[in-house]
């Protein structure tokens, strides 16, 4: 996930101004099941802090241990975890451990990444082999066609690599958050969390910043009129949260011939039917699949009360609608809960 990386990223950038080394963690293959996935990372510091995880924390400290010849002989190595033996997984983890450094240009290139929202490539080379130490890393690979190494010592070109892990990094889910009461403050604090980035308008007459939304990326004020969706496409969410039917009505309209992931409204469910019929009759071409993909109220009945509990029910519902999943309790999944 991209927020994870940016996460390890921005710390280790913070340990090279402290003068302190860092190593990177990453889960580059897996044999069986585990409870997380290959290109899951972590961020060692050499006083043994952590950035990150690449379990349920069974791991981690094994992993720690293991790492300290790397920060002595700044080498690369692979280890595997078995957690068929010490876990409730029934599979084994084959884990990089590399030097991490971020040089001016990288860190330049990545943060030109996130806010131009473009897909980000990584490719790590390693063996099979537990234990194994020598020329293993990771390049990371921008769409400009720039490529940087996290180990100014690395050579991927070495034809000794055997195995490689490549993994294709999109931009953050983005949610747009239409409102500015207490509700919203919740549902935008509760979508950071997920790593999602999160966008809020609020009402010119009642401008708001970003300190009164913590995890917020901007905090502008807008009307109907003016607001800009352009950028709204199959990776956005749309929350209107507005108390008001007439600027639902308004927004609506506006969003008609644009496709966002999601789009919830906030509201009674009375009154689904008449901002429907209204929506027809200031826009005759409205489609029905348009209206069929307006969630409202918006999210999934677990009996929230609560604006945390609502923002919970919210969230749960933008992830099934985005994952294409009917929601479902796990105890009655057979089999592998991922495909």
């Amino acid at each position: 996930m991209i927020h994870e990386l940016k996460e390890i990223i921005e710390q280790a950038k913070i340990n090279q101004e402290q003068k302190k080394k860092s190593v990177l963690v990453t889960v580059v293959d897996l044999e069986g099941s585990s409870y997380r996935k290959p290109g899951v990372r972590m961020l060692i510091t050499e006083d043994g802090r952590m950035t990150g995880a690449i379990s349920g924390g069974c791991v981690e400290k094994e992993i720690v241990h293991r790492s300290a010849s790397v920060f002595q002989k700044k080498e690369a190595k692979i280890m595997t975890y078995d957690g068929r033996y010490r876990l409730g997984c029934e599979g084994i983890l084959y884990i990089l451990i590399e030097p991490f450094t971020i040089s001016d240009e990288l860190y330049t290139c990545f943060s030109k990444a996130i806010l131009e929202r473009t897909i980000i490539k990584t490719e790590s080379f390693f063996t099979k082999e537990d234990d194994a130490r020598g020329n293993f890393g990771t390049c990371i690979h921008f769409h400009n066609s720039q490529s940087y190494c996290f180990s100014k010592h690395f050579n991927p070109k070495d034809p000794n690599l055997s195995h490689s892990f490549q993994q294709r990094l999109k931009p953050a889910f983005q949610l747009q958050i239409i409102g500015a009461e207490h509700d919203a403050v919740k549902l935008c604090q509760m979508a950071s969390l997920l790593g999602w980035q999160v966008d809020v308008t609020t009402s010119i007459k009642d401008p708001k910043t970003k300190a009164d939304f913590p995890g917020a990326n901007t905090v502008i004020g807008s009307d109907p009129e003016s607001i800009d969706f352009s950028s709204v496409n199959t990776n956005t969410g749309i929350v209107l949260m507005n108390h008001s039917y007439v600027q639902d009505l308004k927004y609506l309209l506006k969003l008609a011939d644009h496709s966002p992931a999601y789009l919830g409204i906030l509201g009674a469910a009375k009154r689904r039917d008449t901002l429907f019929s209204a929506l027809f009759e200031y826009n005759p071409e409205i489609s029905e699949a348009f209206l069929e993909g307006i969630c409202t109220p918006a999210g999934l009945d677990i009996g929230a009360q609560t604006p945390e509990e609502i923002a919970l029910s919210i969230l749960a519902e933008i992830m099934a609608t985005v994952h294409n999943k009917k929601p479902n309790s796990l105890k009655h999944t057979t089999g592998k809960i991922h495909h």
